[in-house]
C-alpha cells in the first residue's frame, strides 16, 4: 500500500501548496486524482517520487509510506528502487536518442532484467519496438508518451505514477493510451493517475479522489463520482439540472457548496 497521511509541502519555504492531504493507492489498483489546474495534483504526485527538492519543494509535515516504510525522506532513485516510478507532464524524454536509448536508461535500477523490461515494453507498445532505432524527438506526440510510459516500466515498478498522460493527444490516442494503463495495470502494476479528461481518469480507476487547493475535498469509487452531480457539473462539464452542457471555463472560479466538501 502506498500512502499519503496528512501530507504538507512548502515550496521556497514559504508556500503552502499541499494542505493535509491523505489518500491511498492499494496494489494493484488505479486511482485516480482530480482537481483544476493549481490544484496542488503534480505536487502530491512529486512528494510521492522524492522530486520536490528540484522544485526547491519539502515535506514539512505528514508521511509518505510504502507497506508502512516511511520513504517521503529518501532521494528519488532510492524511490525509484522501492518501486515507484513517475512519468511527468509532458513526456520528458531525451529527444536526441534514440528510442532504445531512453528504455534502457529507464532500466538503471534493474540492469540484469534489462532484456525482460524491452521484451514486455515492445509487446505493450509494438510501435516502439519497430522504431527502436528512431531518434526520439522525431516522435509523434502520442508515441513519446508511449516511450515515456515504457521508459517508467522498464525497471518492473510496483506502483506507476502518471501525470496527465493525455495532455494534448488527439482522441483515437487518448483511447490507446487509456487501454495502455488498464493493460499495465492488469498485469499487477498499480497506478495513481492525474488527469485532466476525468470521465477517462475515472471510467478506469477504482477510487477517485479530488483535490483543491492544495486537500482532498471528496474522495470515492469511481463510478459513484461519475455519478455524482458537482463532478460532473465541474470536472465532466455536465450541468446537474439538464443534459446541457458547459465550458469548464465557466465553472472553474466557483464557490465550493457546502456538501461538496461533507
Amino acid at each position: 500500500m502506498l500512502s499519503v497521511r496528512n501530507l504538507e509541502v512548502v515550496y521556497d519555504d514559504a508556500m503552502l501548496v499541499i494542505r493535509g492531504a491523505s489518500f491511498d493507492v492499494p496494489d494493484g489498483h488505479i486511482v485516480a486524482l482530480l482537481g483544476a489546474n493549481g490544484a496542488g495534483k503534480s505536487t502530491l504526485l512529486r512528494s510521492l517520487s522524492g522530486l520536490l527538492d528540484v522544485h526547491n519543494g519539502a515535506i514539512t509535515k505528514g508521511s509518505v509510506t510504502l507497506d508502512g516504510e516511511d520513504i517521503g525522506s529518501l532521494s528519488a532513485p532510492a524511490i525509484a528502487r522501492h518501486g515507484v516510478k513517475h512519468v511527468l507532464e509532458g513526456r520528458r524524454i531525451f529527444k536526441e536518442f534514440s528510442v532504445e536509448e531512453n528504455l534502457r536508461i529507464g532500466a538503471h535500477v534493474t540492469r540484469r532484467h534489462l532484456r525482460e523490461g524491452l521484451d514486455r515494453v515492445y509487446g505493450l507498445f509494438p510501435v516502439l519496438h519497430e522504431r527502436r532505432s528512431r531518434v526520439a524527438g522525431y516522435l509523434s506526440g502520442g508515441e513519446q508518451q508511449m516511450l515515456a510510459i515504457g521508459r517508467a516500466l522498464m525497471s518492473a515498478p510496483r506502483y506507476l505514477l502518471l501525470d496527465e498522460p493525455s495532455l494534448g493527444l488527439a482522441p483515437k490516442m487518448v483511447e490507446q493510451i487509456r487501454d495502455i494503463i488498464v493493460e499495465i495495470n492488469s498485469q499487477g502494476t498499480g497506478v495513481l493517475l492525474v488527469e485532466q479528461n476525468a470521465a477517462m481518469a475515472l471510467s478506469i480507476a477504482r477510487h477517485g479522489y479530488v483535490v483543491e487547493t492544495g486537500r482532498v475535498v471528496m474522495d470515492g469509487p469511481a463510478a459513484d463520482l461519475l455519478d455524482n452531480d458537482d463532478i460532473r457539473e465541474f470536472y465532466l462539464g455536465a450541468r446537474s439540472d439538464s443534459d446541457e452542457t458547459t465550458s469548464y471555463r465557466d465553472v472553474k472560479q466557483y464557490r465550493r457548496r457546502k456538501r461538496w466538501a461533507s
